[in-house]
């Protein structure tokens, strides 16, 4: 059952990373776009509008929302990147800042 698995875990990131690029869009427009001469044809505003609705836009919109979902997850990942490199930045000058407490107040207590 892992065989199976593991493949169909593979085909599935194959089609996602196909499908959430520009060059996806591009592809099921053209798509969409052999039955649009017959939509135009049948002269019928019902047909046309799913048409719309039902082929450009499932097909095509589909494609340019996971571009843009990756875009924002990687400037999102960016900003958590950036966050925590500042945070561990910080957090090792207050260790510097206490070791540096620590040494003052030791020589204080010494010296009384």
């Amino acid at each position: 059952m892992t065989r199976i698995n593991s493949f169909n875990r593979r085909v599935a990131e194959r089609i996602t990373s196909f499908v959430s690029t520009m060059w996806g869009a591009y592809f099921f427009a053209a798509i969409a776009l052999i039955s649009l001469p017959a939509a135009i044809r049948s002269g019928d505003v019902l047909v046309i509008v799913a048409w719309v609705t039902q082929t450009l836009l499932q097909l095509v919109l589909l494609s340019i929302i996971m571009v843009g979902q990756k875009t924002s997850s990687a400037s999102v990942e960016h900003i958590i990147r950036e966050t925590h490199e500042a945070s561990v930045q910080e957090l090792k000058e207050l260790k510097e800042i206490a070791h540096d407490i620590r040494r003052v107040t030791r020589d204080i207590e010494g010296k009384k």
